[in-house]
């Protein structure tokens, strides 16, 4: 398993938002949002909460946990559901 932060961009499109936008919006730094555009490189739980704050959104529109094997399910929606089911509820 790992982190991705597809949620996140999704969200800043949502919002007609630049990844420049939120890094000065939440204080972050230039290398923060360089990492969370890397695979491997993750950020401190302290950084997504500010994010968080900052967008008045949950966690799981911030980041989801992708599986680093095929799906055996035949499916191919990386959480996209639970995501829209989750943004439904809030």
């Amino acid at each position: 398993m790992h982190i991705s932060y597809k949620p996140l961009w999704h969200t800043l499109i949502e919002r007609n938002m630049r990844k420049e936008d939120l890094r000065l919006a939440a204080g972050l730094t230039t290398n923060m949002i360089a990492n969370m555009g890397k695979e491997g490189k993750h950020i401190s739980m302290d950084t997504l909460a500010r994010i968080c704050e900052t967008l008045d959104c949950g966690i799981m529109d911030v980041i989801e946990l992708v599986s680093d094997k095929p799906s055996t399910t035949g499916g191919n929606d990386n959480g996209k559901t639970e995501r829209k089911n989750h943004r439904e509820r809030h």
